[in-house]
């Protein structure tokens, strides 16, 4: 897929990890099949790519943990055909209703298939910082482009949901609750990857749901986030000592450092050369064409998502100078 870079952020923003790759649409049914992971805990998997027709829009995680009163899922996948989906799979492994949503970020291919969990009666929980996006012209924008692009997958009834509960997490950034006796903790992580991200650790089976802060095996999608805060969220995010982490994309975690190395060392890497680049004034086009990005482009995704990572922490490392940061 080629991309053109004009239009500034705007553009930009209509290209990072919400991407698409137009393909002719196969409208066999979905199923999916959920990955357990503990006892308690399974997820859904996506493919390591953007999302297009042709995958049905299925390139992100989701994750369920069953209680003895209830299910909490944490995301709802990127169509609402895929949120329908997640229905069937869970009801094939318990006849426990879904009765909280946890989101970890409000971008489309985590959100869209919100509106089919609600109406099953799942009550949703988010940041309350994802009320910015949800109420911007670009989740508006972004909607209107996938009612297109990932037709029939999403259409003129696909609608942005809000939180039936915004989390506020000035007093402190962890929200506990309890559901069916198990524990879980809500990690506000937010301005790193999204100006909204959270994470979700369940505690008796000491798994974390790290949302798309933690990428394994893959080019994590960047575009113009603050890398600098991620990195220092990346210092953090497994304070919990999770034996597992599910990632927002990317298979399941047990080697948990040793995986997130790789978004560290990419976003790392990132802001090393794109930074010289800022310093010594030299434009994007050469500065891309003169980076050496060999170590990184045997991964999955590094063909979609590494120009449009590059451009944005460009832009980054020109607005941290200007700042002075």
């Amino acid at each position: 897929m080629a991309y053109v870079l004009q239009g500034g952020l705007a553009a930009l923003v209509a290209c990072i990890a919400l991407g698409f790759v137009p393909a002719t649409a196969d409208e066999t049914p979905l199923e999916l099949k959920p990955i357990q992971v503990s006892p308690h805990v399974y997820y859904f998997g996506g493919e390591s790519s953007m999302a297009s027709a042709a995958n049905k829009g299925f390139m992100s995680n989701a994750g369920f943990v069953v209680t003895d009163d209830g299910v909490v899922a944490f995301d709802a996948l990127g169509t609402p055909a895929l949120g329908e989906a997640m229905l069937a799979a869970i009801r094939k492994v318990t006849d426990q209703p879904v009765k909280r949503v946890v989101v970890s970020h409000y971008h489309a291919d985590h959100i869209y298939g919100l509106q089919v969990l609600r109406a099953a009666g799942a009550d949703i929980w988010a940041h309350t910082k994802g009320q910015g996006y949800l109420h911007s012209d670009i989740a508006r924008e972004r909607l209107e482009q996938r009612r297109t692009d990932l037709r029939p997958w999403v259409d003129e009834n696909t609608k942005l949901v809000p939180a039936d509960r915004w989390l506020d997490f000035k007093d402190g950034k962890t929200i506990s609750f309890t559901l069916g006796n198990m524990h879980f903790q809500i990690i506000d992580v937010s301005g790193a990857h999204s100006d909204d991200d959270i994470m979700m650790y369940v505690e008796e089976d000491k798994v974390l749901l790290a949302g798309d802060l933690y990428f394994t095996g893959r080019i994590p999608f960047v575009g113009d986030a603050d890398s600098k805060a991620w990195l220092v969220a990346l210092d953090s995010m497994l304070d919990v000592d999770p034996e597992v982490v599910i990632p927002g994309h990317g298979a399941s975690s047990t080697n948990t450092r040793e995986d997130m190395a790789l978004t560290r060392d990419y976003l790392e890497y990132l802001r090393k050369e794109m930074g010289a680049a800022v310093e010594d004034m030299t434009g994007f086009e050469e500065a891309y064409a003169t980076t050496d990005w060999g170590q990184f482009e045997s991964y999955p995704a590094f063909d979609d998502a590494n120009r449009i990572n590059a451009y944005g922490q460009y832009l980054v490392m020109e607005r941290e100078s200007l700042e002075g940061k």
